[in-house]
């Protein structure tokens, strides 16, 4: 068995890719549709969207971003068969790795509530719990 490979998203990987959120997110709502997600992150910071190769498969993502002020990840996904393998960890290492190198000097995620393990994850790799009220406000007539 291969070491698991953390590398820059390309084309190829875009059926993969779908095919992954689809397990790991099954309740997503539609404006988080996978391939226009996919197609919309590819036109900003292309360079902040990872995926984790293993064996020749893709098993992970995790898509980040910076607007100058703070960074954001999104998408942190690991194939339910390999959880636990320390693949979430390798990409959250190479996004904050990322963002480092382009000045970011603080990194936010938001949970779904009641994920839990999601929480504890996050929690046993240093992000710290911030009390704040999420507010969204769709721009687009398509969500």
């Amino acid at each position: 068995m291969s070491h698991p490979i953390v590398r820059t998203f390309r084309s190829d990987d875009t059926e993969a890719v779908a095919s992954l959120w689809a397990v790991a997110f099954p309740e997503d709502p539609a404006w988080n549709e996978s391939y226009a997600l996919i197609e919309q992150k590819l036109t900003v910071q292309p360079e902040l969207f990872f995926v984790c190769e293993l064996n020749g498969k893709i098993v992970g993502t995790t898509i980040a971003g910076y607007d100058g002020v703070r960074g954001w990840v999104h998408k942190v996904a690991c194939h339910p068969e390999q959880r636990k393998q320390g693949i979430a960890q390798a990409l959250m290492s190479k996004a904050e790795q990322a963002l480092a190198e382009l000045g970011c000097v603080k990194l936010n995620l938001q949970v779904r509530a009641g994920n839990d393990s999601a929480a504890a994850f996050y929690e046993a790799i240093g992000f710290e719990k911030e009390e704040r009220i999420s507010f969204s406000k769709h721009l687009s007539v398509n969500c």
